[in-house]
């Protein structure tokens, strides 16, 4: 079994709806992505997933969420766009563009701050 992470970046602010404090207020991140692929067997250059389709996917992903409110963005109308709904975001968002390179999106990690991460993994 091979595992392979690669990492991006994006800039968004939010708030925390009904959160007893000051990220209750809008606010700002740089926040930091790293995510997680498996698979068993290598391609025909014997690599699991070129780093390079990787990033494009997850680029495209976090694309969406970049320079935005992300209280506005549709995903987050009903939920706060808290760290673990953002991670739970991209995964869902992410998974489907790799199925066809057969590799298996395992985890998602989120961090606001170099000290606070949130991660969505498969269960």
């Amino acid at each position: 079994m091979f595992e392979l992470t690669v990492k991006d970046e994006f800039a968004a602010a939010h708030y925390l709806r009904d959160y007893p404090g000051a990220c209750e207020r809008l606010h700002g991140h740089n926040w930091k992505v790293e995510i997680a692929v498996r698979g068993e067997k290598l391609n025909e250059i014997d690599v699991l997933i070129d780093f390079k389709d990787l990033k494009k996917h997850l680029k495209e992903v976090l694309d969406e969420l970049d320079h935005q409110n992300l209280n506005e963005h549709p995903a987050f109308q009903d939920k706060n766009p808290s760290s673990e709904n953002i991670a739970r975001y991209i995964f869902e968002k992410l998974a489907p563009k790799l199925k066809p390179y057969g590799v298996e999106l395992i985890r998602v990690t989120v961090c606001e701050t170099e000290r606070a991460c949130a991660s969505f993994v498969k269960a």
